[in-house]
């Protein structure tokens, strides 16, 4: 069965499944109850489950996590919701510290079924702390599974194997794609959590980005074919761990790369996958791994977004560059 609704709507259905499939399964975050929570996600979820498991929690991302660290001591597998990006840095020690580790602190005698649900990135023109880009934070942390959907498909499967992990998940959401629609069904779920996948086939250059980025590889594929430059598209879905067989099946065959990012480059992401890359495909390479980021800085004003982040222009930039060696 297959029917087409935004990726915010995706989240929300793939969650009431989840809920309805197992007690164990609670909602936690701050105004998700009767409001839905900022972005609507969890709108009607208290309403059809009750407060006890979809809980309005005060506003206190460190006792969010720590409760829900509790809670999966004691056998429930806790969602948390993070309002913003920005916001989780409250809650960071209580996941990098004490989440992360538990389990292999404990020689896998404790799991942790705990998923942290982040809003993430920029194309919003949100105010400060509110568009910013932490994956790589979580992706240098041994412990956590961190994912990223960018397709409503994705959402609605992915949140759903994320709650059914054993281990700790930091589920990222590109927040400006939660109203974008798209096709999914409900009967077929497709790649495993931790798969990468080709989105779009191509011969010259292989693009590789996440999130909402997988959208703006494809306007700049789409842009690069009509001057003749056939590119392939990947859509990393897993950030940690990441599925490196399609990204170097690829390489080998068109023979160059390119990872857009809306994170800054420095120390990234795309920094340890065009490392990999170089490393484990080195002699199928005809010109150096390239990278498009957002800039070592702050994420700036609103006003600004539009310069900072990537666009399909600089991706092709970097397209052309690659294809001048």
């Amino acid at each position: 069965m297959s029917e087409n609704m935004p990726l915010g709507k995706a989240l929300n259905a793939g969650m009431r499944r989840a809920l309805a499939e197992n007690d164990r399964v609670l909602l936690m975050g701050e105004d998700i109850g009767p409001l839905g929570g900022v972005f609507r996600i969890t709108e009607g979820l208290q309403a059809e489950f009750g407060p006890q498991r979809v809980i309005d929690t005060p506003l206190a991302e460190s006792g969010i996590v720590g409760t829900a660290i509790g809670l999966a001591m004691g056998g429930f597998r806790p969602v948390c919701e993070i309002q913003f990006d920005g916001f989780v840095f409250p809650a960071f020690d209580q996941i990098t510290t004490q989440l992360a580790k538990l389990t292999y602190r404990h020689e896998g005698a404790v799991q942790m079924p705990v998923v942290i649900r982040i809003p993430y990135g920029g194309h919003i023109g949100a105010i400060e702390h509110h568009q910013e880009s932490p994956e790589a934070y979580f992706t240098h942390t041994a412990g956590l599974r961190v994912v990223s959907p960018s397709t409503s498909h994705d959402a609605y499967w992915m949140i759903q194997e994320a709650i059914a992990s054993p281990d700790p998940v930091i589920f990222l959401e590109p927040k400006s794609k939660y109203w974008q629609k798209g096709d999914v069904d409900t009967t077929a779920p497709g790649l495993p959590l931790h798969a990468s996948r080709i989105v779009r086939r191509g011969t010259d250059v292989t693009l590789v980005g996440h999130g909402a980025m997988v959208t703006t590889l494809l306007q700049a594929a789409a842009l690069a074919e009509g001057e003749g430059t056939s590119c392939e598209v990947i859509d990393l879905r897993s950030l940690s761990p990441v599925d490196y067989g399609p990204i170097l099946d690829s390489v080998r065959r068109t023979g160059r790369m390119v990872y857009a990012q809306e994170a800054p480059g420095f120390t990234s992401l795309g920094s340890e996958v065009a490392a990999t890359v170089a490393e484990r495909a080195f002699y199928s390479l005809e010109a150096p791994v390239l990278r498009v980021s957002g800039f070592d800085t702050p994420f700036p004003p609103a006003k600004l977004e539009a310069t900072y982040l990537p666009d399909a222009d600089r991706i092709l930039e970097a397209v052309d560059r690659a294809l001048a060696y």
